[in-house]
């Protein structure tokens, strides 16, 4: 089982991945946004967007769960991470996130953002919970 799953089922959301990858023969300097375009579409409505970015804000766990949470209280029917490319997140997707958040200034294969990110929300829920996984 990957982390992915493991976090996944153990979490009190329900967690979905979905793969997409710029449609038809795209040339190479249109990529990055092609591939937001294809993300932006499969955000569901009446998602918070989070865009994942190295520029973006870097915030501590206790700090997402609170956004997590408050996203909730006023009424978002899920929550979006987009996690972008090789060469990493196109403007669009960017500009249109309600919030850009960094996991840190290194680079990460996807892979492991994946479960970084997978990890952070099942936090997130046991911190909203007030279960003792996070030992703050």
């Amino acid at each position: 089982m990957s982390l992915v799953e493991d976090y996944s089922r153990r979490c009190a959301w329900v967690m979905r991945v979905r793969e997409v990858s710029a449609k038809g023969a795209v040339r190479p300097e249109r990529q990055v946004e092609a591939e937001a375009d294809e993300l932006l579409a499969a955000v569901p409505p009446g998602a918070a967007l989070v865009a994942l970015d190295e520029r973006g804000r870097d915030l501590t766990s206790e700090a997402l769960a609170g956004q997590l949470g408050r996203w909730r209280d006023e009424g978002a029917r899920a929550a979006a991470f987009l996690i972008g490319g090789p060469d990493g997140l196109g403007a669009a997707a960017r500009e249109r996130a309600t919030l850009v958040l960094s996991l840190g200034r290194m680079t990460w294969p996807h892979m492991l953002v994946r479960a970084m990110l997978a990890e952070q929300l099942y936090r997130a829920t046991t911190i909203l919970a007030g279960h003792p996984y996070h030992r703050a």
